[in-house]
Formats: structure tokens, C-alpha cells, sequence
């Protein structure tokens, strides 16, 4: 689709996996040079991620961004810098027990998260990614691993729900998932997947269209003034509410239908080709 720029983009927000991010997670010296470049306009820079927060931080980090961080899908959104959290939407006690029986019912392990700790049975997909990734970090950027025995869940939950910000189950049976899905989706939560073999489970309303919605509150910023940029499911609602709402090249169908533009893609600098286009050539 063709896109005529009508005013000035002030905010730019991405999401990482797929996004930014190369397939080997890396971010690339073009992508990391335009988002320089894009910070010296003035533009705002925005991580948008179904990560948990200790784990978004760091790519904000590497890329240099001042700005809040969104994690957890739009569940959870805190200044990288400083212990100021500017929304917060648990999942809650009672979707968690509903989860946690659905998934005892399809025989499927489950991983709920704050905004920097797991809690699960047992180290795998999530989890495990999460374990490799501590081995990288520096202590004060690790992710809590908790691990829970079944007959623990009952304490496990009564004390640490007010904390727990979203569900992930995944699965190498896409059937078992599907399954999952259909009896998830009766319940009073949001359901989404950022991978062909998972889902993503957060309270009723969450979403990351909800959380750039309270960014550009917070900034004082026109639905108009902002970019938003993603490859999957999870992505749809804030491309669907910014001003110029970016598919990558790899996205999805569902994705690509929902954008305004199409850019190359994560392995192409498909972030970059769009600060180019749409933020830079117009300085």
C-alpha cells in the first residue's frame, strides 16, 4: 500500500523478536545506525515486547532508548531506568488458576511471568531460552527461574499473583496448542501468539495497541505522530492503532493485512528501511 506522510512521526515503537531483531537475535549495524540517527531528530524510540521486562531492558539498552519500555504484550510498561512503573495489569488469581487447570488438562506445561521471574515446572521453550539467556547476563540482568513443584501451585499462586503479569504455554504440537486456545478463549482474558507454536495469555484488555495508547498519553502524542512496527499476532493492535502501523517482511498474513506498509524483513534491516523512509528522508 502506498503511504503518503502527512506530518512529522515523533514516536517510533518496535517489537524485538522478528522485528529488530535478526533470527540469530542480534541487532544490526544499519538498524542500530538509523535508530541513532532517528534519536537525534528527537524522535522516541519505544521497545514493544512480549519479553519479560528484565529481558526488553537490556535490548533498550543496547539500543540507547530513555524511554519506558513496554513488556509483557502491553501488560506491563516501566521506565527503563529507574523503578517507575507507568501501567500495570495483572493477569490475576483467578485467570491464573483457570490457566493453570487448562493447561493440566491438555498435559501442557505452563510458565507465568512477572516482570522478572518465571514461574514453572519445568525448564523448557520459555523457560529454558530464559536459563540460556542468564548464562549471558550479569547477575542484576538475569531472570528469576523459579521452579514449582505441582503440589506448591496453591502457595505459589496466593502469593505471588499480584505480581504475575501473563501466561505462555508453547508446544511442538500445534494440535495440543489449538486445543489449548479453543478453552482458553472461553475464559475472561486476552489471548494472543508471537510464534506459530505458542500462546500468550494476559488480562482482559491488554494489549500492545492498549500500552502505546498510554505512551502517547503520556507524551502528549497524536495517534498520527506515531510509528509502530511488528511481525506477528501479538503485534496487530498497535499497528492497527498507530498512525503509520509497519509489517515486516516476514510477518504474518493476518499481519501484513492489518498494515499500512510492508518493510523488508527482520534479516533485510526492514527497521532501518523505515526510519530511512519515513523519519529520515523527511529531515
Amino acid at each position: 500500500m502506498e503511504v503518503r506522510q502527512i506530518m512529522k512521526y515523533k514516536m517510533l515503537v518496535m517489537d524485538m523478536d522478528g522485528t529488530l531483531l535478526t533470527n540469530d537475535k542480534r541487532i544490526s549495524e544499519r538498524n542500530k545506525e538509523a535508530l541513532d540517527k532517528a534519536a537525534k531528530t528527537g524522535v522516541i524510540l519505544v521497545v514493544s515486547t512480549g519479553r519479560i521486562f528484565t529481558s526488553a531492558r537490556v535490548f533498550g539498552e543496547m539500543i540507547g532508548v530513555s524511554s519506558p519500555i513496554i513488556a509483557s504484550n502491553g501488560a506491563y510498561i516501566r521506565e527503563k531506568d529507574r523503578d517507575e512503573v507507568v501501567y500495570a495489569m495483572l493477569l490475576g488469581e483467578k485467570a491464573i488458576r483457570d490457566v493453570l487447570a487448562a493447561c493440566k488438562k491438555h498435559n501442557l506445561v505452563c510458565h507465568f511471568m512477572s516482570s522478572n521471574t518465571i514461574y514453572t515446572e519445568k525448564l523448557i521453550y520459555a523457560s529454558l531460552n530464559y536459563s540460556k539467556w542468564n548464562n549471558a547476563m550479569p547477575g542484576d540482568r538475569q531472570v528469576h527461574i523459579q521452579i514449582v513443584n505441582e503440589n506448591e501451585w496453591d502457595e505459589v499462586i496466593r502469593k505471588n499473583s499480584p505480581h504475575i503479569l501473563k501466561a505462555v504455554i508453547a508446544d511442538e504440537n500445534p494440535d495440543k496448542i489449538a486445543a489449548l486456545r479453543a478453552d482458553i478463549e472461553v475464559l475472561d482474558v486476552e489471548v494472543v501468539s508471537s510464534a506459530k507454536n505458542n500462546i500468550e495469555i494476559m488480562n482482559k484488555g491488554v494489549s500492545k495497541g492498549k500500552a502505546v495508547q498510554v505512551l502517547a498519553d503520556y507524551f502528549n502524542l497524536k495517534r498520527d505522530e506515531i510509528i509502530c512496527i511488528g511481525d506477528n499476532e501479538n503485534d496487530i493492535s498497535m499497528i492497527r492503532y498507530a498512525g503509520l502501523g509497519i509489517a515486516m517482511g516476514n510477518a504474518t498474513a493476518e499481519t501484513k493485512s492489518a498494515a499500512d506498509f510492508v518493510t523488508l524483513t527482520n534479516e533485510e534491516d526492514g527497521v532501518a528501511y523505515i526510519i530511512e523512509k519515513f523519519i529520515l528522508s523527511e529531515q
